[in-house]
């Protein structure tokens, strides 16, 4: 086949039609007057010619035909991938298209690929994840647009903020290592800072010190596997080793069990108990039976449609709770 086939025109298809331009495009548009005889004639000759409209320059005044941007860094995480998967599944659904742009990139990159999207005329800008600069979204908010954070705190007024109610949750992670007879903690996280992980750290730390109890916190990198397997050398190599470990993700707490069981040869749950956060599907696994706490993206990313197919926008914060998922990693209390 040629490569260098184009699309067929709607002057093509109304040629052969044999009918007007304006009746082509009238017969591609919802609740246009056409009739019968005209619309069977466009669409045979749209069929023949393999004719599609092409949505993306009729959009440009219509905000509901225009792209939606999906904005992301570390998009090959099992957390963030969920949520991409389930934000751009509940979109589509909505009959919107979909941009994605990957921040894990060169900053000049990045900025290339953001007025891009803006070229093309997005509808609303969708942030992912806590981690792209503030001036890129900086620059969505001014550009006019819809603009939904996910995860991104309180830093911003104008648009809707989709987070989780961490503060409870930590409450109810500490309440949990209590019952099981925990009395020294390590917290385990990452060097990301994003506003989500901050948040976890903030309030577990706060629970830990209200309590009048011990904790160690570890940084030892971002968050990767690799991270909860150096954090799980550096705090358990201590004469005084934590009897409980909360990773404040599920992947830093899969390498810091990997580790832990095998470097140091302890017993989990006997030895030391440990909890994550996001209930990924690695969590799940029978190697791990991970304690965690579940981040809803099913819910998130139903509220981003809504936000999205609600004719105005309206700038809120939508709190929603992360529910515990109890596993083997901790003793029963």
């Amino acid at each position: 086949m040629s490569s260098s086939r184009k699309f067929a025109s709607a002057e093509e298809v109304a040629r052969l039609a044999g009918v007007s331009r304006s009746a082509v495009s009238r017969t591609f548009t919802d609740g246009a007057s056409v009739s019968d005889e005209t619309r069977r004639k466009v669409l045979a000759a749209a069929s023949e010619l393999n004719y599609h409209v092409n949505h993306l320059a009729r959009g440009l005044s219509q905000e509901r035909s225009r792209p939606v941007c999906l904005v992301g860094d570390n998009l090959g995480s099992p957390f963030l991938s969920s949520l991409l998967e389930a934000v751009s599944r509940h979109i589509q659904a909505l009959g919107r298209a979909v941009m994605l742009i990957n921040t894990s990139g060169e900053p000049d990159t990045v900025e290339s690929a953001l007025h891009q999207a803006l070229q093309y005329r997005a509808s609303a800008i969708v942030v992912l994840s806590g981690a792209p600069a503030e001036s890129l979204v900086q620059t969505c908010i001014q550009s006019g647009l819809r603009v939904v954070l996910v995860n991104r705190g309180h830093e911003y007024s104008g648009p809707v903020h989709v987070t989780l109610d961490h503060q409870s949750a930590m409450q109810e992670a500490f309440e949990l290592f209590y019952r099981a007879g925990c009395r020294s903690f390590g917290l385990v996280t990452s060097t990301a800072g994003t506003p989500s992980l901050l948040a976890r750290e903030l309030a577990f730390t706060q629970a830990i010190n209200e309590a009048g109890l011990s904790l160690t916190t570890v940084r030892a990198g971002p968050t990767q596997y690799t991270t909860g397997q150096a954090a799980a050398r550096q705090l358990l190599a201590r004469a005084q080793r934590p009897d409980a470990v909360f990773c404040t993700t599920d992947l830093l707490a899969c390498g810091f069990i990997d580790t832990a069981r095998q470097t140091f040869k302890l017993d989990i749950p006997k030895d030391l108990c440990v909890m994550g956060f996001d209930n990924i599907e690695q969590a799940s696994w029978q190697s791990y039976d991970l304690t965690t706490f579940h981040h809803p993206v099913e819910d998130i990313a139903a509220c981003i449609a809504k936000q999205l197919a609600d004719e105005a926008p309206i700038s809120q914060m939508i709190q929603l709770p992360a529910q515990p998922v109890w596993r083997s990693t901790i003793r029963p209390g």
